[in-house]
């Protein structure tokens, strides 16, 4: 997916598209979210198992490769990365079709949140569904984490489906949320 070149701003944030040198921060900001999301929640050595699979710059620069990804990234007033939002190909089980696509990640430092920059992030992506053509957007969330839960309900998504996902040695629930673009 080519990317949009306009870049927006909020709360001294700049949302951007992302270009082949941001794997690095692309990595970075994930691995921190999902630290700063799950330490309490899932075990150590499950995290920096799942962080190192899973948020490795390898993998962020295989997506800014390929033309069927969309990826945003947030910086604050320095450049520093804050957060991201990525767009890929549906790998859910529930049906999709060709106007379907899957916000894979959609992170944000917690100290950014409720200054309306996740919704700026989905807006991104949203913006860059519509002009790719896609008619839905589906994502995946785990079953307790009810604050990304209510963000994305009042985002206007509704749960089609549950997966299971896995985080090192083990298996977690996901609802599989979607609405339109």
């Amino acid at each position: 997916m080519s990317q949009p070149p306009e870049a927006r701003s909020s709360a001294g944030v700049t949302i951007r598209a992302c270009s082949p040198s941001d794997a690095e921060a692309l990595a970075l900001v994930g691995r921190a979210t999902f630290l700063e999301s799950y330490a309490e929640v899932l075990p150590g050595a499950d995290i920096l198992a799942h962080c190192a699979a899973q948020h490795a710059p390898e993998l962020y620069a295989s997506w800014l490769a390929r033309e069927d990804h969309g990826l945003w990234i947030a910086e604050a007033a320095g450049g520093a990365p804050v957060g991201y939002v990525t767009l890929n190909p549906p790998d859910l089980p529930v049906e999709t079709g060709p106007g379907d696509v899957e916000i894979k990640r959609i992170y944000l430092l917690s100290r950014y949140h409720g200054a309306g920059l996740g919704a700026e992030l989905l807006t991104a992506a949203r913006s860059g569904a519509a002009a790719r053509g896609f008619e839905r957007i589906l994502l995946g969330v785990f079953s307790k984490n009810a604050q990304a839960i209510g963000f994305y309900q009042r985002q206007g998504f509704a749960q089609v489906g549950v997966r299971q996902f896995q985080v090192g040695a083990n298996l977690y629930d996901d609802l599989v949320l979607a609405r339109p673009v």
